[in-house]
């Protein structure tokens, strides 16, 4: 439909508000079947002479409400189209220089020092350690008075819905960005309009079964798909029989299977086997510079630096939204081969990607990594007794500035944070509570409005918390 529509009235002001009506509708069929499931449900406890549960009106308000926020949301995308030459649609190599007017290169004395690259790419992908690259991203970005590509009234791009340039905070075609970094559903094409032609690509992985893990945990509240599985562990039933509690059509059905996948813009109903999934994989080789592996966080974050040409101190981080431990689902060998099977294609992913980041080590030098591994350790190490009330992350009831209390799943306070020393020297005050700043909190400092995030999170907590 979008290609019909794109063909008719290429880049026009009719074709931007069909684009944006469009991603409506696709979001609203998704909440009606949102719906019906809750009618389901009500259908089912009036057969079995049940009454209608706190949990399910509790439901029906949220259905209700969310539909309120989208059309408010689509309602102020379409005010900001506008008409434009489709010759600005994407950002010229000329921009560069101007991008780059705030950025000089580390204070050193040898010619051979490159200047830091600017002009990024990262594809933040779910439950990866994503959001402490994000961090670590805003910071170099405020620092060096960068231009970010931020979401307008959210914290992501409309995610599930494809990424749209439209989606950008006060866009116009032809505009030129150094960062973009939130959430979305991947979209070369889109994104690449933003950015200089030199942009550097990046994205991160996790393996499949711990992503799966911890995805299902996070969101299942939020999928229908799972209320109706019984038992005290809900992700040992779902492993075990998944066919049975899975529909592709499905409201947020994507959180339960290949969530990698769907997150880069592909079928996540593919099975591992299926050819498409090595053509889509080789697809991401050409479009991304350097892949990330949360395993091997610290020496990802070494090759970022040598990929960009940043320092130490520019890679320095806390690890943020971390869950406590006692929330993790521990599996048995039986149900990881189950999960592994389940989400085939982002095994595949994870083998191909896992295999060109060891790759990349040895190409820097093993001993090399393993000296400058040592040292971002250390520094994190005197930045944590400096920063870190107590020494380390708390349950997020005893976080006491809200600055820096982080986001937390429907229903559950999983999501452990930090409280800062009081008696900090005045010199590291505002570099620690930046690296402790969760999001949601970082994104309304750099001046995004947070409206139907907030909103959300309000209802959120209000309906569903303890």
């Amino acid at each position: 439909m979008r290609k019909t529509l794109h063909s008719i009235v290429q880049h026009g002001f009719v074709y931007r508000i069909f684009e944006c009506c469009y991603d409506c509708l696709l979001y609203m069929h998704a909440l009606s079947s949102y719906f019906q499931v809750l009618v389901w449900v009500l259908v089912m406890s009036a057969i079995k002479g049940k009454k209608c549960t706190r949990m399910t009106r509790r439901l029906i308000l949220s259905v209700l409400l969310t539909n309120i926020m989208l059309l408010l949301y689509c309602l102020t995308n379409l005010t900001q189209v506008t008409i434009r030459d489709s010759q600005q649609d994407t950002c010229p190599l000329s921009m560069v220089k101007l991008l780059t007017k705030n950025v000089s290169s580390p204070s050193l004395s040898t010619s051979e020092v490159s200047s830091p690259k600017v002009n990024i790419m990262f594809m933040k992908t779910h439950k990866t350690a994503s959001s402490t690259i994000l961090n670590i991203l805003f910071r170099f970005g405020q620092k060096h008075k960068l231009k970010f590509a931020f979401p307008e009234g959210r914290n992501d791009f409309f995610y599930p819905s494809p990424f749209l340039c439209s989606q950008v905070k006060d866009y116009r075609p032809g505009d030129c960005f150094n960062i973009v970094c939130n959430h979305m559903r991947f979209a070369h094409q889109e994104v690449a309009k933003l950015l200089p032609p030199d942009a550097v690509y990046i994205t991160i992985l996790r393996d499949p079964v711990d992503l799966f893990e911890s995805s299902f945990n996070y969101y299942h509240r939020v999928v229908p798909l799972t209320w109706r599985i019984n038992g005290e562990n809900q992700l040992v039933e779902f492993l075990n029989n998944p066919h049975t509690f899975y529909s592709p059509e499905a409201f947020n059905s994507f959180y339960l299977k290949n969530l990698l996948f769907f997150d880069f813009g592909f079928d996540n109903n593919l099975e591992g086997d299926d050819p498409r999934v090595m053509r889509d994989i080789h697809k991401l080789s050409t479009r991304f510079d350097l892949v990330l592996v949360a395993e091997y966080f610290d020496e990802s974050l070494i090759l970022l630096k040598d990929t960009l040409c940043w320092t130490m101190e520019d890679i320095l981080y806390f690890k943020l939204n971390a869950r406590r431990r006692s929330s993790v689902s521990r599996l048995t060998p039986e149900l990881r081969a189950k999960a592994l099977q389940w989400n085939g294609a982002d095994w595949r992913l994870y083998q191909h990607f896992n295999s060109t980041f060891w790759a990349r080590v040895e190409a820097y030098g093993r001993e090399r990594m393993k000296q400058e591994v040592k040292e971002l350790r250390r520094r994190n190490a005197e930045m944590k007794a400096i920063c870190i009330q107590d020494g380390g992350s708390v349950e997020a009831q005893n976080i006491h500035d809200s600055r820096f209390l982080p986001w937390q799943p429907v229903g559950e306070s999983s999501i452990l944070g930090y409280n800062v020393k009081q008696n900090i020297d005045p010199q590291f005050r505002e570099i620690c509570e930046k690296m402790l700043t969760p999001e949601i909190q970082y994104l309304s400092q750099l001046g995004v409005s947070l409206w139907l995030t907030r909103l959300w999170g309000w209802f959120k907590d209000t309906v569903f918390g303890d």
